[in-house]
C-alpha cells in the first residue's frame, strides 16, 4: 500500500558559531586543513518545502530575509535539487526560506539553509534518508552543511565536515552583533593566506582545556578559551570589528570573538540577565547593526510541522 506524503513540510535550522576555530595550511583540494568546535544557537531560519504538481524544484524568498542569493547560486535551493537528482525523484517543490540570520555573516547561514531543505524535501518525497546519508550528500554543498543537520556542540576535521559530538554541560548565552556590511568567506580565507605567507602554518589543533571547560560547563574558562584564527584576517578587513570586541569585553563579555569568517561578533555573557545589559549596550556603540541574544546548543535541523 502506498503511503501517502505530506503536502507541506516545514523546517527550523540553526545559526553555529566557531568557539574555536584552528586554520591550518591550504591543502592540494584548494580548503584548509580545519580543527574546530560548532555550537548550534537557537537563532534560526525556516524553509518550507511545498508539493508542486510539476517536476521542477523552485525557491521562494520570505519578506524581510534580507539579500539573499536567488538563483542557483542559493545553497538551500542547491541542495534540493541534488537531492532530487541523486534519489532520481520525479516529484518536484516549491521552496519558502524565511531568514533570521545573518547573511554572509560567519553563521553558516546558508549552510544550515541547505541542511533545512535536505530535511525537508527527504520527508517531502518519502525518501526516508537517515541522519548520515543527507550528512553525506550535504558535505557535496558545504564544509559546514553536516553540522547544519547535527547540531549540539560538535568536533570539526578535515575541512569542517566530519563531526565528532561533544559533551557539553548547561546553557550558554551568546549576544550577537551583526553588522553593517557582509564579508565574503574565500576573500576572508584569501587574506589569511596573505597575511601568513611568510610563516609555515602549523596544523591546527583544538585545546583540550576547551573541550573540558564545556564538559564542566565553565562559562568563564570557555570565555577563556575562545579563538578564530581567521579574525585577525576579518579584522584587517573591518577594522571596526576591533572595537566592537573591544567594547565587548569593556562591558563585561566573559568572550569575545569574530564568528567564522565574520563579521557577525558574538560575546559569551554570564547569564541570560548580562546578556540583556550587553545586547543594549552593543547597541548603543554605533558599531553594529544589531545585537541579539542567542542560547546553545541547540539541535540540528528538524521538523517543525508538517501538513498531509
Amino acid at each position: 500500500m502506498d503511503v501517502a506524503l505530506p503536502s507541506s513540510v516545514g523546517v527550523d535550522s540553526p545559526a553555529k558559531i566557531n568557539l574555536f576555530l584552528g586554520v591550518g595550511p591550504l591543502r592540494a583540494d584548494g580548503y584548509h586543513e580545519l580543527a574546530t568546535v560548532f555550537q548550534a544557537l537557537d537563532m534560526v531560519d525556516h524553509v518550507t518545502a511545498v508539493a508542486d504538481p510539476g517536476t521542477a524544484v523552485q525557491l521562494e524568498i520570505a519578506p524581510g530575509s534580507g539579500r539573499v542569493p536567488k538563483g542557483g547560486t542559493n545553497l538551500a535551493l542547491k541542495a534540493a535539487r541534488l537531492l532530487k537528482r541523486k534519489y532520481k525523484v520525479k516529484q518536484g517543490a516549491r521552496l519558502i526560506l524565511s531568514k533570521s540570520i545573518p547573511v554572509a555573516g560567519g553563521m553558516a547561514g546558508g549552510s544550515t539553509d541547505a541542511a533545512a531543505a535536505l530535511v525537508a524535501c527527504n520527508a517531502l518525497w518519502g525518501l526516508g534518508l537517515a541522519l548520515d546519508e543527507l550528512s553525506e550528500l550535504g558535505a557535496e554543498l558545504g564544509s559546514d552543511v553536516p553540522f547544519g543537520l547535527h547540531g549540539g556542540t560538535a568536533l570539526g576535521a578535515s575541512r569542517g565536515e566530519v563531526l565528532t559530538p561533544v559533551l557539553t554541560t548547561g546553557t550558554f548565552v551568546w549576544v550577537v552583533a551583526t553588522s553593517f556590511t557582509s564579508l565574503s568567506t574565500p576573500e576572508v580565507y584569501a587574506t589569511f593566506d596573505r597575511l601568513n605567507a611568510t610563516r609555515d602554518v602549523p596544523a591546527p589543533a583544538v585545546p583540550r582545556a576547551l573541550l573540558a571547560a564545556l564538559r564542566r560547563g565553565d562559562h568563564e574558562a570557555v570565555g577563556t578559551y575562545l579563538h578564530n584564527d581567521l579574525q585577525a584576517a576579518a579584522i584587517s578587513m573591518r577594522p571596526e570589528l576591533d572595537l566592537l570586541l573591544e567594547a565587548g569585553i569593556d562591558y563585561g563579555a566573559l568572550g569575545a570573538m569574530v564568528s567564522g569568517s565574520g563579521p557577525t561578533c558574538v560575546f559569551l555573557a554570564k547569564d541570560p540577565e548580562h546578556a540583556m545589559e550587553l545586547a543594549v549596550a552593543l547597541s548603543g556603540t554605533g558599531l553594529c547593526r544589531s545585537a541579539k541574544i542567542a542560547t546553545g546548543p541547540v539541535p540540528g535541523a528538524r521538523i517543525t510541522r508538517a501538513q498531509d
